[in-house]
């Protein structure tokens, strides 16, 4: 049988051996049937030992402040994947609890040959599978479906910024970026089906925050994630390199909360990309973002477990903020102000409005955003502390390396260099109200927001 998966992109997780029983596919991060690496390696495990396939996910009832408006997302996905997946003859199986519990008990009940799961370099992930390494008695592997490049692959170590990143991930790319085959209909199954899903029962047995409520300007699911796609391929890539930065022109992807939930390939987006008719200009600023800099996102929490806090932050980074913690800070405001827009800018009230109403805010004032409550907070710490826990509970692809990576290069230099002095600020890179208004039109920017609380 061809080899589909490159051995590469695979890592196994500990000493046991496959065994004879059918394949059990973990999805996590990549919640989606085709351009699913781990899956197809699951299949190719099954197919080879002829033997079923399944795929399970584990419901966690609480996780990293997730609130209704991400698991809203999410299950609406899931129950995607559960029907393309019974098209295909691979039953779905949905548990809830700790992971390393669950899926272990899974294993054991349904006799499993081995455990294949996807890839991510958050801790709370890591934790689960190390656990579920030292009690599974079958094989463990792990496929990195989420980055084109796999992340250890990629590089041995936490790379200082982007310029010394790209060179060492363009140079694999040829050998990564390749056509992904589609998964075909398995032929063996189990002698009796998964019963459906009970999706509304599962949905309110959640221990979360209901009060952030789902938002509808984004569809869940593998085929929305498509339409997504093609409509931005075919309408906006012409012109991305020019109209990415203004936020009062629709001009970005809007592909993150696909991206985040792994109901898009990151690799299928990229290969679409480059067969685009498109100016090569915008071709190769939208790859930028999306192989580059979301890559190195990975690799930044993949090696720095601290990716998360101060201890993250570059050592010049440190000292600068050290030196400056005394500094009378202007403004200073509580948790609860920044949560509800009340501080004396006007732009930056309408940025966080802007991600409590539609789940999503635009890129460049995400770092406006990060900067400002930096600056307007009693410490860095405090300001990490902050930003990440509104990040996490308002938008669609908050808990990700993306967020995590950008906060910290907001507030802590990580990937950045140092800047001239500033007052609070040290040699963090600055940002200003004034330089916003000289990059967009920050009013019509406010006045449209307002339009969304009404």
């Amino acid at each position: 049988m061809q080899q589909k998966v490159n051995e590469k992109r695979i890592s196994k997780l500990n000493k046991a051996s496959l065994r004879e029983g059918p394949i059990i596919y973990w999805m996590s991060r990549d919640q989606r049937v085709q351009d699913n690496w781990a899956l197809l390696y699951a299949s190719e495990l099954a197919l080879k030992h002829k033997t079923p396939l399944a795929v399970v996910f584990c419901l966690v009832p609480q996780f990293l402040g997730a609130t209704l408006r991400h698991y809203d997302f999410m299950l609406k996905g899931l129950t995607e994947v559960e029907k393309l997946l019974a098209k295909l003859n691979i039953g779905f199986y949905l548990l809830t609890g700790e992971p390393e519990l669950e899926i272990t008990r899974f294993c054991h009940q349904m006799k499993a040959g081995a455990l294949v799961s996807d890839f991510s370099p958050l801790r709370i992930h890591r934790n689960w599978k190390k656990a579920l390494a030292e009690n599974l008695p079958t094989a463990f592997f792990e496929v990195d479906a989420n980055n084109i490049v796999p992340c250890w692959e990629a590089s041995p170590k936490q790379e200082y910024a982007a310029y010394t990143f790209r060179p060492k991930i363009k140079k694999r790319l040829p050998e990564f970026m390749t056509e992904i085959p589609k998964i075909t209909k398995h032929p063996f199954r189990f002698p009796g089906q998964p019963p459906p899903v009970n999706w509304v029962k599962a949905g309110g047995e959640l221990k979360i925050d209901r009060k952030v409520k789902e938002v509808y300007y984004f569809k869940a699911g593998e085929t929305a994630a498509w339409e997504m796609m093609r409509f931005f391929i075919d309408h906006k890539l012409a012109r991305y390199e020019a109209e990415r930065n203004d936020p009062n022109i629709d001009g970005q992807s809007n592909l993150s909360p696909y991206l985040h939930f792994g109901h898009l390939s990151a690799q299928r987006l990229a290969l679409l990309v480059s067969q685009a008719e498109a100016h090569k200009l915008n071709a190769e600023a939208f790859l930028e973002e999306l192989i580059v800099r979301r890559e190195l996102s990975d690799n930044f929490c993949f090696y720095n477990e601290r990716y998360d806090s101060m201890e993250s932050f570059p050592r010049w980074a440190k000292e600068t903020l050290a030196e400056h913690a005394g500094d009378v800070r202007e403004y200073i405001y509580s948790l609860e102000e920044f949560e509800s827009g009340k501080t004396h800018d006007r732009l930056w009230n309408a940025a966080q409005a802007e991600m409590t109403v539609k789940g999503k805010m635009h890129g460049y004032l995400r770092m406006y955003w990060a900067k400002k409550i930096l600056e307007w907070s009693e410490s860095p710490k405090q300001a990490m502390e902050i930003a990440a826990y509104l990040n996490d509970k308002y938008s669609l692809d908050g808990r990700d390396p993306n967020g995590y990576a950008g906060i910290a290069w907001s507030i802590g230099g990580v990937h950045d260099r140092a800047w001239p002095q500033r007052p609070v600020f040290g040699k963090i890179r600055y940002m200003s109200y004034r330089g916003s208004k000289a990059k967009f039109n920050v009013e019509k920017y406010i006045e449209r927001i307002s339009t969304l609380q009404q």
